[in-house]
């Protein structure tokens, strides 16, 4: 059941998107900056629609969107690297995967990705997608959670941004069931590689755009995924 909290937090998603799609000017200006400034573009998306999806796990994990010590800001912008990296790893893996898929005796591969939609397209995309998700999917992953950690163990404090990471100790401490059963084994499989199928259909302008609204499930898969782990405590001498 729809709480207040609910109302507010759909209220803000409204305002926030229902400008771009009523206003035509608008949705041009923003095209026209995604297409010249993509990493910039990528940065601001992800900042703000994967911490959507971490909020939504939160709320699922404990009934409240808002908790002491989570640290918002310092998730935004650790969401917003990664959303540079995924924008990265879609020029790579939309190039180099149409290139060995020719290596390999696949004629017009690349040609075909950027196409119309047939079945060739679809399975080149679909190819692109599994080489994304397997290469790269795994490791953001296990970054994004080793940030978390490190976030969480500062309890949600800007300092945690200019801190050093102790990766033995959180790598040492990872709930390593969690990320291989279910992170690895469940979602990369049944749903990230179908998904990024879909995403590499797309017009490249708006790959990292439907990227950034998977990140809501990405952000709310993540958190639920890591409801027994327990924050590691910042010790100060």
């Amino acid at each position: 059941m729809l709480k207040r909290q609910d109302l507010y937090f759909i209220g803000v998603l409204l305002i926030l998107f229902l400008p771009f799609i009523f206003s035509s000017d608008l949705l041009k200006l923003y095209e026209k900056f995604n297409h010249e400034h993509g990493l910039i573009t990528s940065f601001i998306k992800f900042a703000i629609l994967a911490t959507v999806g971490e909020l939504l796990g939160l709320r699922i994990r404990t009934g409240s969107y808002i908790q002491k010590g989570f640290g918002i800001i310092p998730r935004m912008f650790v969401w917003g690297l990664i959303g540079v990296t995924v924008k990265v790893s879609f020029i790579i893996f939309s190039i180099g995967t149409p290139a060995f898929l020719e290596y390999a005796g696949m004629k017009g591969a690349s040609e075909a990705l950027l196409g119309n939609l047939n079945t060739e397209k679809v399975f080149v995309a679909f190819c692109t997608s599994v080489a994304l998700n397997l290469v790269y999917a795994p490791v953001m992953m296990t970054s994004h959670k080793i940030s978390d950690m490190h976030i969480l163990s500062y309890h949600g404090r800007l300092k945690a941004l200019i801190s050093p990471i102790n990766f033995r100790k959180i790598f040492v401490n990872l709930n390593w069931s969690v990320q291989w059963n279910f992170v690895f084994k469940k979602t990369i499989p049944l749903f990230w590689i179908p998904a990024h199928t879909i995403t590499f259909l797309l017009n490249p302008d708006y790959q990292v755009l439907f990227a950034a609204f998977l990140g809501i499930m990405l952000g709310a898969i993540l958190a639920v995924a890591d409801m027994t782990d327990k924050p590691l405590e910042h010790k100060t001498n």
